[in-house]
């Protein structure tokens, strides 16, 4: 009877060994937000990376920047990957988001593009420039285009087209929601495009741009989470995914042609 009772006793430890392994092989879901471009497809060279570990990568696409941080903040992300360092900071702090970043990824230089002009000097007097209209691209936009001498901008962080301080051409400067901006190169006589909007139309920033930040621009795109995941160990896995070997050389060899650079 005390030999059953050992191979009973033996044989209810293996099955719960084996269910407790079972049920501790199921994969972690990890759902990141992204714009499409470079994002995704950097996130794609990750998730493999991040399957090795146990987490089953979920993409999730977005063509806005607002939507992926609320949805990051309401729980409906584990992270998102689509801005910089200033633009997270700046939303966390007008829609109090107690959003952090975890990882620095790559650099998209802002671009000035044109389809009725070749070069900087061709601007003429009360030509139109379309820019973002957000707070901090919008910002980066007036700073590039005071850079190449077109304008000049009272000193500040967040200067809108209304801190232009001289301005001797006369140029129209618009606003306009960086998603439309390529479109709107039909109308004006050039327009500052993020570099992911601008792939997306086709315009290649090494060979479009009539001038672009250089790499040493501060503004980095970030992985973000919710501050209180940031010690999880999802999230560490996903930091060593997206700044792995692997994903700085698809960086260099795929995107650096097309003027993105990596920041790791």
């Amino acid at each position: 009877m005390k030999n059953i009772a050992r191979v009973l006793l033996l044989t209810a430890v293996v099955l719960a060994v084996s269910s407790f392994s079972a049920f501790a092989a199921e994969p972690v879901k990890l759902i990141i937000g992204v714009t499409p471009f470079p994002h995704a497809e950097i996130v794609k060279i990750a998730a493999p990376l991040l399957k090795a570990e146990g987490y089953d990568v979920e993409i999730k696409e977005f063509n806005d920047y607002v939507t992926p941080n609320i949805a990051l903040s309401d729980g409906s992300l584990t992270a998102n990957f689509f801005q910089h360092v200033p633009y997270l900071e700046n939303m966390v702090n007008e829609q109090k988001l107690d959003l952090v970043w975890v990882a620095k990824v790559h650099i998209e230089p802002l671009g000035l593009y044109s389809k009725k002009i070749k070069a900087l000097s061709e601007i003429k007097e009360g030509d139109s420039i379309a820019i973002p209209n957000d707070p901090t691209n919008g910002a980066r936009a007036l700073r590039l285009l005071e850079k190449a001498g077109l304008i000049k901008v009272k000193e500040g962080d967040l200067v809108t087209a209304r801190d232009i301080t001289e301005n001797p051409k006369n140029l129209k400067i618009t606003e306009l929601e960086a998603a439309t901006l390529p479109r709107t190169l039909e109308d004006t006589t050039a327009s500052v495009i993020n570099t992911n909007y601008a792939v997306e139309a086709d315009l290649i920033p090494a060979r479009d741009a009539l001038i672009i930040e250089d790499k040493d621009s501060p503004y980095a795109n970030v992985v973000a989470v919710r501050k209180a995941d940031a010690e999880k160990p999802e999230i560490i896995a996903l930091v060593k995914a997206i700044n792995s070997p692997e994903v700085k050389k698809f960086i260099e060899v795929e995107l650096v042609p097309k003027g993105i650079v990596p920041a790791f």
